[in-house]
């Protein structure tokens, strides 16, 4: 299904077994009858469902529709090489800026025109492991439905809140609103990632982080209150972006616990 098809109908597939079960924990959260709003079919091997009964279990008593289906169907679902033969069909996982953000953020991954969806996907997981209270897709930036994307959380997007908004502007400007710092990362960055800017990290804010290929435009850049750089001590060019996150977001995180 592509994006628009995704978005029209609310709807998108989530694949292999921990991130079903993590679609299916989403959905326990939520209250009483509404669960099937959030998880609405559930599609399994009997294979899989020998080697994990529990999937099987946990959808129905959660009101969820199951069917087994044949290996060949399974492979018609999945976009991947190597289908995993289970697939769950979710409501999609975005909110709206505001919601995402909540009142009072500590620590926000903000992902601008970043198109590769195995980048943001792996983006997003590193947000959850380091407590971020939120990430953002601003920009031209892929849809985190996305069937790469979702694979690529490992069940991180049904964690915390993920809000998408094309007006980069309007991202920052809410971002500003909750109080927090915007820090650009940026290869040549006046700031220096190391212990001299953990007072700088232990405060509220936001990473702008840009697209593998191309970094941060330099309006965007220009726009956050501190460019910072990780500082190379080898002979690398740079690091990727994913691994660039993980460096930003742990120092954020470790300043601020």
């Amino acid at each position: 299904m592509r994006r628009a098809a995704r978005l029209e109908a609310g709807r998108f597939l989530v694949e292999g077994v921990r991130p079903v079960h993590e679609a299916l924990t989403w959905a326990e959260e939520t209250p009483g009858s509404d669960t099937h709003r959030r998880v609405h079919d559930l599609f399994l091997t009997d294979a899989v469902a020998d080697r994990d009964p529990t999937l099987e279990d946990r959808a129905r008593s959660l009101g969820i529709r199951t069917a087994r289906v044949s290996e060949k169907a399974a492979a018609g679902l999945s976009d991947t090489v190597t289908p995993q033969g289970v697939a769950a069909v979710c409501s999609t996982v975005t909110v709206d800026l505001d919601a995402a953000l909540g009142e009072t953020p500590r620590l926000v991954t903000v992902l601008v025109g970043v198109a590769d969806p195995g980048n943001a996907g792996t983006v997003i997981r590193t947000s959850d492991a380091a407590g971020a209270d939120a990430v953002v897709l601003a920009g031209d930036a892929v849809d985190p439905h996305n069937g790469k994307c979702v694979r690529s959380t490992m069940g991180s997007l049904f964690h915390l809140p993920l809000a998408a908004s094309r007006d980069v502007d309007a991202v920052v400007d809410a971002l500003r609103g909750r109080g927090l710092t915007l820090l650009a990362a940026a290869g040549d960055g006046e700031t220096v990632l190391d212990v001299t800017a953990d007072t700088l990290l232990a405060a509220p804010s936001a990473w702008l982080l840009g697209s593998e290929a191309h970094g941060l435009d330099d309006r965007t850049a220009g726009l956050a209150d501190h460019r910072v750089r990780v500082p190379i001590h080898g002979r690398a060019e740079s690091l990727n972006l994913a691994t660039a996150a993980a460096v930003c977001l742990y120092a954020s995180a470790r300043a601020q616990h």
